[in-house]
């Protein structure tokens, strides 16, 4: 986000992160370029605005009773990595840590399940990279192979 957003400010509930030391190292670096500011221990307590334009957060300090008000145009949430694929478990073949079998391959199939029909992409069945353009990107396929599975 920070190549794109003229300021990101990044909320943490802790007061510091347990992410891959990778990771970690990328943030820090676009904190000192001045890319990115970072709030340590808030959660978000509510998203201000009205229904056609967000006009800022509030925030409450989990080390305190500060609360803290931002302006911002946008809010993007991100909690974890965990997919929040639990209502399919029993229909739909999963690794174990819960997310969707694919079939992968490039037979034009890539993003078809356990179930003939049944396609999954983006977040709920990619583990590794967990980027919204390559959700995008399998979202695509995904509509391909549907359409493909349609036609047949």
């Amino acid at each position: 986000m920070s190549n794109i957003a003229s300021k990101v400010t990044l909320i943490h509930r802790r007061d510091k992160l347990r992410a891959e030391a990778m990771l970690v190292d990328k943030l820090n670096q676009k904190i000192k370029e001045g890319k990115i500011d970072v709030i340590w221990n808030a959660v978000l307590a509510s998203v201000n605005g009205d229904e056609n334009l967000v006009t800022g957060v509030t925030l409450n300090k989990t080390d305190s009773d500060e609360i803290i008000n931002i302006n911002c145009s946008g809010v993007f949430i991100a909690i974890g990595h965990q997919p929040n694929t639990g209502i399919f478990k029993e229909y739909l073949d999963m690794h174990d840590n819960g997310y969707i079998k694919v079939n992968g391959g490039s037979d034009g199939n890539s993003t078809s399940t356990s179930i003939s029909g049944v396609f999954a992409a983006g977040d709920v069945s990619d583990s590794i990279y967990r980027q919204a353009i390559t959700s995008a990107g399998s979202g695509c396929m995904a509509a391909l192979d549907a359409e493909k599975f349609l036609d047949e």
